[in-house]
């Protein structure tokens, strides 16, 4: 009985041992930035020059909504009104 407690003991000791040795360490990463200021807390390389961020725009097509694509082109089967 006595082997079997100390057994159990030495495996306790191994798997917190082990526990503690692989346990994950904070990531430090650095995120570069690809524009000014985007994105947030980002760290400009050496030598790279940084340009202001492109406005995104709103793409209008002719002849997005046709009699057949009143709904907005919903992935569904028929017209629905």
């Amino acid at each position: 009985m006595r082997h079997v407690t100390l057994t159990g003991f030495a495996v306790s000791a191994a798997l917190g041992l082990a526990g503690i040795a692989l346990s994950p360490a904070p990531a430090e990463a650095v995120v570069y930035c690809q524009y000014v200021g985007y994105p947030a807390h980002c760290v400009a390389r050496a030598g790279v020059v940084l340009r202001p961020r492109p406005v995104a725009r709103a793409a209008v097509r002719a002849g997005t909504a046709s009699a057949t694509n009143l709904n907005g082109g919903v992935n569904r089967v028929g017209v629905r009104r």
